[in-house]
């Protein structure tokens, strides 16, 4: 390590001698002119200061470069450089200081750069950059530092750039030049001038020309140094933020010396700190940044020693993990992560997969934060995702569910007149959801009088021209949902009775439809309620409704083709006339409607309508049932917790919504997050719950949904923050130490497992022989007593020999898909321990193909790789002398797939498929089928049928002219069928007095001048190691092609290999030197024309990745 840094030292000092002369100024390049205003070249005066006698004897310089980014669709990307190679914006801190500003109105980027307190290592040339996409510009500029009077001093943090004055340094002290040579140079001065060039581009030397001046001034030997007992290391090594200790020894304890860093001389402060003790000299370098990654020298004299410091950053890691998220489909997914380091990358994975940035993924970063972003979740979407960083992980699961179809408005009985319109109309949550309208069970097919509308969320069924034939029940049926609604149309028939007479008034009230019994009618709260009652009586009767004793309305007949009797209309406790109102009563000759829009809680109450004409009255009651979601569940509180537990209790709504609680849907989260968890997807019937899976010292919060037969309650109030904490186990080794008339001392030692709650204390509780525990006292102070308690509870001491059984809650299934490994975790317990045997489908397990591990306290079934024929019932025995316990399990997996398909019948634009159900279900109901259809022509499937129960279904709606293949997945609890069952034949769909003309055949020309669909790209190479650079072309005849370097034609030159393969050209360039860079192009020519494409292709020294010496070299030659 040694020798490579001497080698470095003395091949800057080598290319110091080579250095440009002052006065001679860069050409300045213009590539797109994007460049508004360019930096212009300054002369710093360092020192000027002095004259008025200013701490800082520096000069502060600011370059300004303008752009304007009206042509550019992306904002422009600005470098500033030194040299060649060297990126100033790595080097950012007190001494670089970069700006950016944007002015809106005349769309032009603003760049600053500003140098503060020059020194000497900051002469040189520099260029900007700009970059737009498929537009670059560039502009060079240099910095001249002359001296105002000799005084000035470094400061700090001066040097971080200092490559210049480092150089120049080395070229001052000629004496200095025999102690600087290394290996190099001696295998230099032994080769034979032939290998000269070979043994540069071995060491990184690419100034051939200032080698050999340099080779023929190395006359002196070097002397031996006497200054130093021991010298620096080559190399250091720290971790960012660490301190480093360099020391050296010394052969006379009072010489003074010299710290220097990149050239410049260190002074002490409170990061550099100095030491001499005996012959020993230390410089500390407390807290190290990468602005300390520099050269480093201790100087006595004449005397040198040198070494390089190397910072290396920490590894990023994770502070905030990813959380498990649960939507439903077509919902937007974001996976939040935070990173310790600003401006981190990190790796998003799907199950093992890496995500790439497309359509569907999205990736974003604010500082340390990082977000992953699915638009549209799908259930394709489900898995593990994980996000990588080069010092951590996380991962979290996502779950996508089908969303639910809410039905926001359903249909309503009808009574129509002859000749009337009837309308049906719903209402559902999902636009696109499709449907069919049924009448008694037969599908209703659309006519000139019957019309089916579907506009976004409503459906609608218009009748007209009412006949006696369309009376009965109508449903409509979405496709795809197990849903229905009904209602029922009501032909009135008007009969006209010519002799004239006195009938008493009569109610006819019909008790189906939505009465659940006599009387009683049942309404959804925010529903439209509309009940129409025949009336008879002649003359007309009058038609009164009341609520309780209060008269709602009353109105009497509305037409006057005799002289009928007085119509008066009463108004309570408001005026409600026919046409308006949120309740009214609108009548016709035999029909009275008693209407509420939107029913409500207050509208539920007991209701009578009154008919009265001269010849009698009549009188019937109507309950109005209004029932709506029940309130929120009360009082939701945590009490009790354990390691991964916690126990929720909670108090029924005051209010079940008229309609009884079925039960119970909880969601938890963690406190600081909004994100809710659910806990259950089926109801949960009880008060209690027992949460699990929670992770121990996180603070969660729960909230409870009621349920009954309307719908989901609103959430309740939260419960109080609580925190899983695992339980102390009972204090051990309980005696009586001594006893005293009216008391005893008691003695005991510490519970073997403390919770991570701690111990708050102890309780004390006695008894009197034979009678019960008496609670005596609680100590909070660190004393020994018989029971403690933490924050979990109460954990009591019982060595008592006894039998105990435990295993375990197993009397369920577990769904797990096949393929993926099993692993089942049992406790079983007892004194004295138990037999554990296992077996499936009561015979003994196989032990090739599971694997049983049994301990004192447990007992693991583990399947590595899930198959098929693992499915089954597993039972656990646990056995003691003669007493016995078992627990049965099953495993089920995904089903097989249907068999028999086929086609059973084609009629018109509709056909109907059959099919047996799979011969393996999976140790599972089969829960339905999914049917998809395709056209021989575009073989693309579609979906038909969703959740379809039947082993048949009718397809309709198909193409004339198309043939049709099908197929069919089964489906279970665990999910979809791998494999489809295709059917055995087709459904063809043939036309009907159609002809087709096929139109005359003409010849089209192919022929086309070469063009490349896809060009060449900038490539950027290590020497030595092999490359190939690639584009594909077409046209018509074949293109001849011609490859070329710097516009000079390849010719048949054994270091390039070109390739032709349908197409796709390659350019194969074997261990490519640092000669074989700059332009290629490739030109494709036939004759139709001609097209060409170019690259730049950059070799990069080998050495640059092993050694800092390619590093001073590359930034030298810029």
């Amino acid at each position: 390590m040694g020798s490579v840094n001497n080698a470095a030292l003395t091949c800057v000092h080598l290319l110091s001698s080579l250095a440009a002369t002052p006065g001679t100024e860069p050409e300045m390049t213009e590539l797109s002119g994007l460049f508004v205003e360019k930096p212009q070249s300054t002369i710093a005066i360092k020192g000027k200061e002095d004259l008025l006698q200013w701490k800082d004897s520096h000069t502060d310089i600011t370059f300004v470069a303008k752009v304007d980014s009206s042509t550019l669709l992306r904002k422009p990307a600005l470098k500033w450089l030194k040299g060649k190679w060297l990126d100033l914006g790595s080097k950012a801190g007190k001494h670089l200081q970069f700006k950016e500003s944007y002015d809106r109105d005349s769309k032009i980027y603003t760049y600053e750069m500003k140098i503060v307190k020059v020194v000497d290592g900051d002469a040189g040339g520099y260029r900007c950059e700009v970059t737009a996409k498929d537009k670059c510009d560039s502009c060079t500029f240099d910095i001249t530092v002359e001296a105002f009077t000799g005084m000035g001093e470094a400061g700090e943090d001066e040097g971080e750039l200092d490559f210049s004055g480092l150089l120049k340094k080395r070229s001052e002290s000629k004496q200095e030049e025999p102690k600087e040579e290394v290996d190099v140079w001696s295998i230099l001065k032994k080769a034979k001038p032939c290998d000269y060039e070979k043994i540069a581009f071995q060491y990184g030397i690419t100034d051939l020309r200032g080698m050999l001046k340099r080779l023929k001034k190395m006359k002196v030997e070097p002397k031996k140094c006497d200054a130093f007992l021991k010298k620096l290391e080559a190399a250091y090594s720290v971790d960012k933020g660490k301190k480093i200790q360099l020391t050296v020894e010394v052969a006379n304890p009072d010489a003074q010396i010299k710290w220097l860093k990149n050239g410049t001389e260190i002074k002490p402060s409170a990061k550099y700190v100095f030491e001499s003790v005996g012959n020993k000299r230390k410089l500390t370098i407390n807290k190290c940044t990468l602005a300390d990654d520099a050269a480093y020298e201790c100087v006595i004299g004449e005397d040198k020693s040198f070494t390089e410091v190397f910072v290396k950053e920490p590894p990023v890691t994770i502070t905030k993990l990813l959380d498990d998220l649960h939507v439903v489909v077509e919902d937007k997914v974001e996976f939040e992560v935070e990173v310790s380091e600003e401006g981190a990358n990190v790796k998003w994975m799907k199950d093992g997969v890496e995500l790439a940035r497309d359509g569907k993924y999205r990736f974003k970063k604010d500082g340390k934060k990082h977000w992953l972003i699915i638009n549209e979740a799908s259930k394709e979407d489900i898995g593990m995702y994980y996000v990588f960083t080069n010092g951590g992980e996380s991962k979290a699961e996502l779950e996508v569910e089908d969303k639910e179809l809410e039905v926001l408005q359903s249909i309503a009985d009808l009574t129509v007149k002859a000749a009337e319109q009837a309308i049906f109309k719903c209402e559902v949550s999902d636009e696109k959801v499709t449907g069919k309208w049924y009448k008694d069970g037969v599908e209703v097919k659309a006519s000139n009088r019957i019309k089916m509308v579907h506009i976004g969320r409503i459906h609608k069924l218009t009748i007209d021209d009412v006949k006696a034939e369309d009376a009965g029940d109508y449903t409509f049926v979405p496709d795809g949902y197990a849903l229905s609604l009904s209602a029922k149309l009501n032909f009135l028939e008007i009969k006209i009775d010519y002799v004239p007479r006195q009938d008493p008034p009569k109610i006819h009230l019909d008790t189906t439809g939505s009465m659940v019994n006599k009387n009683t009618i049942i309404v959804v709260a925010g529903n439209k309620l509309r009940l129409d009652v025949e009336i008879s009586g002649e003359p007309a009767p009058t038609v009164c409704w009341t609520k309780g004793d209060n008269v709602r309305k009353c109105c009497g007949p509305a037409w006057a083709d005799t002289a009928p009797p007085s119509v008066h209309l009463w108004l309570l406790p408001q005026v409600i006339t026919e046409t308006e109102g949120r309740v009214r009563v609108d009548n016709r000759k035999t029909l009275s409607s008693f209407v509420i829009e939107g029913a409500e809680r207050g509208d539920e109450g007991r209701y009578t309508i009154t008919v009265t004409n001269p010849a009698g009255e009549d009188k019937a009651e109507l309950f109005i049932k209004v029932v709506d979601v029940p309130d929120p569940p009360e009082g939701v509180k945590c009490m009790g917790v354990g390691e991964d537990t916690a126990t929720i209790i909670w108090e029924p709504p005051k209010f079940d919504g008229g309609s009884p609680i079925k039960g119970y849907l909880m969601e938890r989260k963690k406190v600081g997050s909004s994100r809710w968890t659910k806990l259950n997807f089926d109801i949960y019937e009880s008060t209690s719950y027992e949460a699990k899976k929670m992770i121990e010292g996180v603070l969660y919060e729960m909230r409870v949904f009621a349920v009954n037969g309307i719908g989901v309650s609103q959430p309740s109030c939260s419960s109080k923050p609580f925190m899983p904490i695992a339980p102390t186990s009972e204090p051990t080794r309980l005696t009586v130490d001594d006893v005293m008339d009216s008391a005893c001392m008691l003695k005991w030692r510490p519970p073997d497992k403390i919770g991570a709650g701690g111990i708050d204390g102890y309780i004390i509780e006695y008894r009197k022989e034979g009678g019960g525990l008496e609670r005596r006292s609680t100590w909070s102070f660190p004393s020994r007593s018989a029971v403690a308690r933490g924050l979990t509870g109460r954990s009591l001491s019982n060595e008592c020999p006894q039998f105990q059984l435990l295993p375990r809650q197993l009397e369920h299934s577990f769904t797990h898909k096949h393929t993926h490994t099993q692993s089942l975790l049992d406790i079983a317990q007892g004194k004295p321990r138990p037999v554990v045997n296992w077996f499936k489908d009561d015979e003994p397990l196989d032990p090739k193909k599971v694997s049983v591990r049994t301990t004192e306290v447990d007992t693991i079934l583990f399947i590595r790789s899930a198959e098929r024929d693992h499915s089954g019932t597993y039972t656990l025995s646990v056995q003691i002398e003669n007493m016995e316990d078992k627990a049965s399990f099953e495993i089920r997996v995904k089903p097989g797939p249907p068999l028999a398909v086929r086609v059973t019948d084609v009629w018109g634009f509709n056909a109907a498929l059959e099919w047996k159900p799979p011969k393996d279900n999976g140790n599972s109901d089969i829960s339905g089928y999914i049917i998809q259809k395709a056209d021989k022509k575009t073989k693309e499937w579609f979906m038909v049928y969703e959740h379809n129960r039947r082993p048949n279904c009718t397809v309709s709606d198909l193409v004339m002219g198309n043939e049709y293949v099908f197929r069919i997945f089964s489906e279970n609890i665990c999910g979809l069928s791998d494999e489809a069952g295709l059917s055995k034949n087709t459904a063809v769909i043939a036309k009907t007095g159609l002809a087709y003309n096929r139109p005359p055949y003409k010849e089209k020309d192919l022929n086309t001048s070469p063009k490349f669909t896809q060009p060449l790209q900038d490539r950027s190479v290590i020497a030595g190691y092999s490359t190939a650079i690639s584009c594909s072309v077409r046209g018509r005849p074949k293109p001849k092609i011609i490859w070329m370097k710097n516009k000079t034609i390849i010719g048949e030159d054994p270091k390039y290999l070109m390739q032709n393969n349908q197409g796709v050209l390659t350019l194969h360039i074997r261990k490519p030197s640092l000669f074989d860079g700059g332009n290629y192009s490739c030109k494709a020519v036939n004759e139709l024309g001609e097209d060409v494409v170019e690259c730049k292709l950059e070799v990069r020294g080998a050495s640059a990745t092993r050694s800092p010496v390619a590093a001073v070299l590359l930034m030298h030659d810029g």
